[in-house]
């Protein structure tokens, strides 16, 4: 097992680059099923969900070349199988892409039920409504989810709530189909726009990505023969800003996109940290403790949930007391407990947590309960007093690449150590 050691009390000062989006790669991978050629994709962070998905199109009759760390050759002109391996598919959320990708393919798909985070319920009802409303059927049993069409034709759907994998999953599923697909009432995050521009560069028409309405006119086929670099990952990014807020550092983020980042900018501003930005950087910094907010989360451009533990660790050492209304998932507030453990006080009850701010936190033993939390729990670590280990990092390894790698350069006394 391998555990995070860091000793704390440390200002973070310095450079960081941040990756492509694990979310906008975790959808582009298996969008590529879409195509009868062959693309390159760019800027792909190297992370295990990323790698689990390469194996998964492997198995499935892909071919995937990685031309370095950070940039793959997929070519997926010969598909043999439209059934995913159940015991991959299963490891974490994004794998329900591939029933969008293959069915739009193959007519045609099986995955595992989805695993990942436990955040709390995660159903696909708005997936199924959508693939039912251009023609498929759609079984569920004994662990994996089946959806086949004899032919798919476009339709108007709207989805009942606002669903990033709905919106994605539809899209995806829409692409090859026969006439004219509008999906109402959509997730407008990044990557989402990202994977409907790399389809579009793929010779896909689709309309809309970023607004509340989605408009995919069915093309006849994808060729590729293109190469697409991922979007920045807006996440990564928002989780060095707030570390530089956390520690009182002076952090310039290098790669990520300044208008991705308004939510989280406008509450580090409200929370006393100082930012400017010009052209692909942002540089934070801080030399005070954090002042109160409250903060709800949203979807995009609202404050969004998978930068809520990590500013929570903010919000356990700033003056006064916050509270944090959680909009999206029954079980993100699992971190607290962590946090409690290393002399914050918070109270979370259901969907809300009340912060009373604490003037130190000190270190100890912690387990990451999910991706988000994971990362929140190192900027713990690093602002604490004494030294912090933070276990359960196969849920850090699968959102971050070289974490603490990134921190180090920062300034962060942290080492991987396996036990």
């Amino acid at each position: 097992m391998d555990k995070l050691v860091i000793e704390g009390s440390t200002r973070l000062c310095g450079e960081v680059e941040i990756s492509g989006a694990k979310n906008a790669a975790l959808a582009i991978i298996p969008a590529t099923l879409l195509i009868n050629g062959v693309c390159t994709i760019d800027n792909v962070p190297n992370i295990s969900d990323v790698k689990i998905y390469c194996d998964i199109l492997k198995e499935l009759g892909a071919v995937i070349k990685w031309n370095t760390p950070n940039e793959l050759t997929v070519d997926t002109r010969n598909i043999t199988s439209s059934r995913a391996p159940v015991e991959k598919t299963s490891k974490f959320r994004a794998s329900y892409y591939l029933l969008g990708a293959l069915l739009g393919r193959c007519g045609d798909a099986q995955v595992g039920i989805p695993g990942g985070c436990n955040l709390g319920a995660r159903p696909i009802d708005q997936h199924i409504k959508g693939f039912e409303a251009l023609g498929a059927n759609v079984e569920t049993t004994k662990g994996t989810i089946t959806a086949t069409a004899s032919r798919l034709k476009g339709s108007s759907i709207y989805l009942d709530m606002v669903s990033v994998g709905a919106t994605i999953n539809v899209m995806l599923a829409s692409v090859l189909a026969e006439g004219t697909t509008t999906i109402d009432n959509v997730a407008k995050e990044p990557h989402i726009v990202d994977v409907a521009n790399f389809l579009n560069t793929m010779g896909a028409d689709i309309r809309g990505a970023g607004t509340d309405v989605i408009k995919i006119n069915g093309v006849k086929e994808l060729k590729g023969n293109a190469t697409y670099s991922v979007v920045p990952d807006q996440i990564e990014a928002g989780t060095f800003m707030i570390a530089a807020l956390a520690s009182k550092g002076d952090i310039n983020i290098k790669n990520c996109v300044a208008e991705h980042l308004e939510f989280v900018t406008a509450k580090i501003l409200e929370m006393g940290a100082n930012v400017s930005c010009e052209g692909d950087n942002i540089h934070v910094w801080c030399n005070k403790r954090p002042s109160k907010v409250n903060i709800k989360t949203l979807p995009h451009p609202g404050f969004p949930t998978d930068l809520q533990s990590q500013i929570g660790v903010a919000l356990s050492i700033s003056e006064g007391t916050s509270i944090i209304n959680e909009s999206i998932w029954d079980s993100r507030f699992q971190y607290t407990a962590e946090l409690n453990k290393m002399g914050a006080k918070i109270i979370a009850q259901g969907k809300s947590a009340v912060f009373e701010g604490v003037e130190k936190l000190y270190g100890c033993p912690v387990y990451a309960t999910d991706l988000r939390a994971g990362a929140a729990l190192i900027i713990a670590g690093i602002i604490a007093n004494g030294t912090t280990e933070v276990y359960n990092l196969n849920h850090i390894d699968r959102g971050y690449e070289n974490i603490e790698e990134k921190f180090r350069k920062l300034g962060a006394k942290i080492q991987r150590v396996s036990e």
